[in-house]
């Protein structure tokens, strides 16, 4: 049994508290009331309820520390240094069309670094979670990225730009460069678990830009502390700042985000 930290159980006690609503909406989807924040760009009552249950819990464990959150935005706590990074819905498409495939990310923020991310499933009931220096762990088993190092033998996760986001032409221009050397590529539709997946040798790499700080905190840090590697496109540590993300193992990383940045030149 592997010892959870405090911030590592207020994140599950968080998580598993919004969980139990998204799961029950889930199963009611067609009468979910939605309105639209952009194009295809939606936000459900079940996405709300989810964030403030989320919040109350965290707030209470750590009152002093701000809070960043999609739908509400940010909130700055008295302790300037230490803050949440939520994303109480992520596959809120997915959701809302009855697709099984959505999770609660939650990250830990500390003098500008993530020390701490859990990404919950609620229709399984897993939780991907890690700690800085601790390693990666699947509830309390210790996840592995994937072991492959040639990308024909790799199946390779990314988004796809939908309307009013993203930059089609340039992801055309990288799946094709992409495609023909790799054994397959997957678009499920939500960031976190992406990563999530990452980390637990489900997918073997994954690339994608126009992400949120809220889509990819605690994913970033799942897959570094699996044994992966994260950059942006051109191999830099600015994955936040430039809105695009390249990881996998050493090897596939590092070919992968060779092929990107060669399309995206």
């Amino acid at each position: 049994m592997v010892a959870h930290s405090a911030l590592i159980t207020v994140m599950e006690k968080a998580a598993r508290k919004a969980a139990p609503r998204l799961r029950r909406d889930f199963n009611e989807v067609d009468a979910l009331q939605v309105s639209r924040k952009g194009p295809a760009d939606f936000v459900s009552n079940a996405d709300r309820a989810a964030e403030q249950a989320i919040g109350e819990i965290l707030t209470h464990a750590r009152p002093d520390w701000g809070l960043v959150m999609e739908e509400s935005g940010e909130r700055i706590g008295n302790d300037d240094q230490a803050r949440w990074i939520v994303d109480p819905l992520d596959g809120t498409t997915n959701f809302l069309h009855g697709m099984p495939h959505f999770a609660i990310s939650i990250a830990a923020e500390v003098h500008g670094e993530v020390v701490a991310g859990l990404i919950h499933q609620p229709l399984t009931g897993e939780s991907f979670w890690a700690e800085k220096g601790r390693g990666a762990w699947l509830s309390d088993r210790r996840l592995r990225v994937s072991a492959r190092r040639e990308l024909p033998d790799c199946v390779i996760a990314t988004g796809i730009p939908f309307h009013g986001h993203g930059k089609p032409s340039e992801f055309s221009t990288i799946l094709s460069a992409v495609m023909p050397e790799v054994a397959g590529i997957r678009r499920f539709g939500s960031a976190a678990l992406d990563l999530a997946w990452v980390a637990a040798g489900r997918f073997d790499g994954f690339w994608e830009s126009g992400l949120k700080y809220w889509d990819v905190a605690a994913g970033i840090l799942l897959v570094r502390e699996a044994g992966g590697f994260v950059t942006d496109y051109r191999g830099g540590d600015n994955m936040v700042a430039r809105a695009e993300i390249v990881a996998g193992n050493s090897d596939i990383q590092s070919k992968l985000h060779r092929i990107v940045a060669g399309a995206v030149r």
